[in-house]
């Protein structure tokens, strides 16, 4: 019967539960599913992945600013390095000037000064010029330390002063003794002590020479005292002095140094203007050795020579040899010479022989070996002058006089002494060097343009 079928349902197309194994006997009740498993994962993974990407972040930031920290640094020492080095060259600019010396620039930097809290003030000196620029509060502390600077600076020149002034070059002896009938001062050098070592064994070979000024006509000189520092001379000389003339008169003691090779080096002077001195007893004192002139006497030298004698008795031969000359002055107008040597040997004031070098173009320091004899016998030889003149050869004018040597018995000063040593080591050759002479204007040699 239709009315007692039963109908079919339709079951529902759904998906199959799980099995729960809570409900099987002999399992434990526990239950898994997907969608707990999952998001669980998830949120580790997420979590690591954010602390990562935090770590990395933070890590280049670190990097970023680590940079920046060592520009600041290298800045700062930067500036600080400039702020010292300004500081030195304020400090060497203003170190020498003298406390309270005043500025000759004024007024501009005060106009500074009154935008920096230093006010209108004229800047007067150094440091009221660094108050004006950094403010009078902020440099006193800085003008105070430099001040002091220069002042210790200026202390330290004055005493290296005063050591190149006390330089020791020692002292000498004398006795003045002026004849008021004879009008003659007798000038007696004592000795000296204390002497510099001009050699390089440490000792000198010194003599004194003397003479009056102005006219420094007539020159004496002592006696070479060899190896010695403290040398005794005892040696005493005659000037012919009017009575009416001393006012206008010095008297000049130049200690030299005596080498045989070489020119003589001055230790020193002592001057005395008899003028000022007390003549009418006799004088004994110490004088302390002054430096010798500076180089304004050089622009007088007229150079020096150096020529060797020998002399053979027996023979009746005297040479000469003519080595060099050298520092002569200037006679050309493009500020050199050229010069040669003219020899004359004289007696009694007649020319018995003369001979020349030859000439040596463009230059103050010839050189020119050249030997020249002369006959001359025994008994003559303590009569004889030779007279050695340097010349200046000019092709179209006259031939004019540098200056000149006279040797032999009636010579003085180095130049007897040299004639002296050759008479004293006879066949042999004696060499030395000697400073020209002045010639006096009615002596002058003139010679046309020629050497032969």
């Amino acid at each position: 019967m239709p009315d007692q079928i039963p109908m079919q349902r339709e079951r529902p197309t759904t998906r199959k539960p799980q099995m729960d194994r809570s409900n099987r006997p002999g399992t434990s009740s526990y239950s898994i599913s997907s969608s707990t498993i999952m998001p669980e994962i998830g949120k580790e993974s997420i979590t690591g992945m954010l602390a990562n990407r935090v770590r990395a972040q933070v890590s280049n930031k670190n990097l970023h600013e680590k940079p920046g920290w060592l520009v600041a640094f290298f800045g700062l020492l930067g500036v600080a390095l400039i702020c010292c080095c300004v500081y030195g060259i304020i400090r060497k600019l203003f170190a020498k000037r003298r406390h309270g010396e005043k500025n000759k620039n004024t007024g501009k930097l005060g106009g500074f000064g009154g935008l920096f809290g230093g006010g209108s003030k004229v800047a007067t000196g150094p440091m009221d010029a660094i108050d004006g620029i950094l403010g009078g509060g902020v440099a006193n502390k800085f003008g105070a330390d430099m001040e002091n600077l220069g002042a210790n600076m200026e202390q330290n020149e004055k005493e290296q002063a005063g050591q190149k002034e006390e330089l020791n070059l020692g002292r000498i002896q004398y006795k003045l003794d002026y004849d008021f009938q004879q009008g003659q001062l007798a000038v007696t050098v004592i000795q000296a002590e204390n002497l510099p070592g001009m050699d390089m064994s440490g000792t000198s070979d010194p003599y004194v020479k003397l003479y009056l000024l102005p006219e420094k006509k007539k020159k004496v000189e002592t006696k070479v005292h060899r190896k010695t520092l403290n040398p005794v001379f005892n040696e005493t000389f005659i000037f012919k002095v009017p009575f009416n003339e001393l006012p206008s008169k010095t008297l000049v003691f130049s200690i030299y140094d005596f080498d045989r090779f070489s020119k003589h080096d001055q230790i020193g002077q002592v001057i005395l203007p008899l003028g000022k001195i007390d003549l009418g007893q006799v004088i004994e004192e110490w004088k302390d050795i002054q430096p010798p002139p500076d180089d304004k006497e050089a622009e007088k030298n007229l150079g020096d020579i150096c020529f060797s004698l020998r002399y053979v008795p027996t023979a009746g031969k005297l040479t000469v040899v003519v080595l060099e000359a050298k520092n002569l002055k200037k006679m050309d107008v493009g500020g050199l010479s050229d010069p040669y040597v003219k020899i004359v040997l004289m007696q009694g004031g007649k020319r018995l022989k003369k001979k020349k070098t030859s000439i040596k173009k463009c230059t103050l320091n010839p050189y020119y070996n050249e030997s020249f004899s002369f006959e001359v016998p025994f008994e003559q030889i303590q009569k004889v002058m030779l007279l050695i003149t340097v010349m200046d050869y000019d092709k179209l004018g006259s031939n004019d006089a540098i200056g000149r040597v006279l040797l032999g018995c009636a010579a003085t000063g180095a130049e007897l002494r040299h004639w002296m040593d050759m008479l004293a080591s006879p066949r042999r050759p004696i060499a030395q060097w000697h400073t020209l002479q002045p010639i006096e204007d009615d002596e002058k040699p003139k010679e046309n343009g020629t050497a032969d």
